[in-house]
C-alpha cells in the first residue's frame, strides 16, 4: 500500500445567479476534500455531508472510473478513498460537480496522465450535463461558459468581496426534477428580459455594486417554474430583498442565496423563518466567494478527516 495520498480540494459553487441560466457560476469558500491512494483492496469512506452514501451513487468513485475508462481505456487499480464532504448533497451548491472533479483530478494525478483545465471541464460536463458549476469550481471566482457545438469556452472574472448567506430547506428536489419543470420554449420578451440582466449581474458582482445586483438578479427563465416546487422559497427571496440584499435560487435549488455587504446573520435568519412559516426546516451557511479553484497535491496522510 502506498504511504502517500493524492489530496484534492474542490469548492462549492452557485450557478445561474438569477438570470444567467446554465452560463454563470461563482465559487464559494466551502470545500470538499478527497484523499486517494492505491491499495491492495478497494475501500471508500465518506464523512461529513452524505455520510453513508451508497457506493453506486458516489459521483467521486464514478468519476475515477470514468477517467480511467474514457481517457486511458482501462480499469482503475484498487484504491483507498477517503472523502470529507462539506458541501451538502442535492442543495444547489454544486456538490455533484465537486464530486466529479474530485474523482477526475485524483485519477489524473494517480495515473500520471495530466490534462489541461479545459479538458477537465469537458470531462466534468460530460458527466454533469452542464458546465456552469464545474467551470467555477475549476477556475474559482466568477465564470461565464459559452458553448459552440461541443466546444466550451470559459471566461473568468474576479468578483468583489461579498458577504453571502445560503439557506437550504429540507426539501427533496433533484436536479432532474428541477429541469423537468422548465418549459421547452419561451417567449421572446422573456429571453430579452434575461439578456441584459445577465450581463449586469457580472458587472455588479465584479464591482461590488449591491444596488445594481438587486435590480439585475431577476429571472424569468427558470425561477418562476422552480419556486413553486420549494415551499417557502419565494417568501425567502422576498425577505432577503426586504433586508436590503440581492437574492436568487442557488442553481436549481432548493437553496436560496443572498448577497450583501453587511452582517448576513439577520438576513439568513429572516429567510430561514420564511421556510419555517411554510412548515419547512432549513440550515444556513455564511460564506464568501472563493477566488481559488480546485487543486491537488501529494500528502503523507489525510488530515484526520474521519474525526474532524
Amino acid at each position: 500500500m502506498s504511504e502517500h495520498w493524492i489530496h484534492v480540494r474542490v469548492p462549492a459553487t452557485t450557478a445561474n445567479l438569477g438570470p444567467g441560466f446554465d452560463a454563470l457560476g461563482l465559487a464559494l469558500d466551502l470545500w470538499n476534500e478527497v484523499w486517494v491512494r492505491p491499495a491492495p483492496t478497494p475501500q471508500v469512506r465518506v464523512c461529513g455531508e452524505g455520510e453513508g452514501l451508497p457506493l453506486d451513487a458516489n459521483r467521486t468513485v464514478q468519476a475515477v472510473h470514468y477517467f480511467y475508462q474514457r481517457v486511458l481505456g482501462q480499469t482503475p487499480p484498487p484504491l483507498d478513498i477517503v472523502q470529507y464532504n462539506r458541501i451538502p448533497l442535492g442543495s444547489g451548491l454544486g456538490s455533484s460537480a465537486a464530486a466529479a472533479l474530485s474523482g477526475l483530478l485524483a485519477a489524473s494525478a494517480l495515473s500520471g496522465h495530466v490534462l489541461d483545465t479545459a479538458a477537465f471541464l469537458r470531462l466534468a460536463t460530460d458527466l454533469e450535463g452542464h458546465a456552469d458549476n464545474a467551470a467555477a469550481a475549476l477556475w474559482g471566482g466568477l465564470t461565464v461558459v459559452v458553448a459552440e457545438g461541443d466546444d466550451l469556452h470559459p471566461y473568468r472574472f474576479t468578483p468583489a468581496t461579498w458577504q453571502i448567506a445560503v439557506v437550504l430547506p429540507r426539501v427533496d428536489l433533484s436536479t432532474a426534477a428541477a429541469r423537468a419543470a422548465l418549459p421547452r420554449q419561451i417567449a421572446l420578451e422573456q429571453a430579452v428580459y434575461n439578456l441584459g440582466r445577465a450581463a449586469l449581474v457580472v458587472q455588479a458582482l465584479r464591482e461590488g455594486d449591491l444596488a445594481l445586483l438587486r435590480r439585475a438578479m431577476q429571472d424569468r427563465l427558470h425561477q418562476p417554474y422552480r419556486l413553486p416546487l420549494i415551499p417557502g422559497a419565494a417568501e425567502a427571496l422576498a425577505r432577503a430583498y426586504d433586508h436590503g440584499a440581492a437574492a436568487a435560487l442557488s442553481g436549481a435549488g432548493p437553496s436560496v442565496i443572498a448577497f450583501a455587504h453587511t452582517d448576513m446573520a439577520p438576513i439568513a435568519a429572516a429567510m430561514q423563518e420564511a421556510f419555517r412559516s411554510a412548515g419547512v426546516d432549513a440550515r444556513t451557511w455564511l460564506l464568501t466567494p472563493s477566488l481559488n479553484g480546485a487543486a491537488w497535491a501529494w500528502v503523507e496522510a489525510p488530515d484526520n478527516p474521519l474525526t474532524e
